[in-house]
């Protein structure tokens, strides 16, 4: 490969050595970019191991299947408001998961207590007939798992000496 002497390229970033400043605010802003992209990357693969947040996404989506099927008079009023606190919880997961230890254990408490009431509403919704047994039985089993889980979190923060594992 032969190269020409005043070539306007450089091997360096490959950016033109003419018209430069150009170039390099363009470089910077895919520098940025990718900045962003790879931080996003490295959120999102920080997230794979919150499993409560996964296991309150999932019953969310659970939960979104099963609302479909509710009578309409039901759907848009407890059926809605059930839809509202799941989604509350999974913000307030989400944001608790990120937070200091002391602002932790304040949302912590209020995510167990916005599961109760998750579980109050969903247990009038199956008690009125309102949804079958079968799905009563996988939302139930899904919000008990993330009732042990968030417990199991909160007592972790209160505890940070006392290990809950078997050795």
């Amino acid at each position: 490969m032969n190269l020409i002497e005043n070539s306007e390229i450089s091997f360096r970033f490959l950016l033109p050595f003419k018209n430069s400043r150009k170039e390099i605010s363009r470089f910077s802003k895919e520098v940025i970019s990718l900045y962003l992209i790879w931080r996003v990357l490295l959120l999102s693969l920080s997230l794979e191991n919150a499993s409560i947040l996964s296991r309150i996404k999932e019953g969310y989506l659970i939960w979104l299947n099963i609302l479909s099927h509710i009578p309409k008079w039901s759907r848009y009023t407890i059926g809605t408001r059930a839809e509202n606190i799941f989604l509350g919880l999974l913000e307030l997961s989400y944001t608790t998961y990120f937070n200091q230890k002391e602002e932790k254990l304040y949302n912590l408490s209020i995510c167990i207590s916005k599961l109760d009431v998750l579980k109050f509403f969903i247990s009038i919704i199956w008690e009125k007939k309102l949804i079958s047994n079968k799905q009563y039985e996988d939302v139930a089993i899904r919000l008990d798992e993330i009732g042990k889980m968030l417990w199991g979190w909160k007592k972790s923060l209160d505890n940070p000496q006392k290990k809950n594992r078997a050795y």
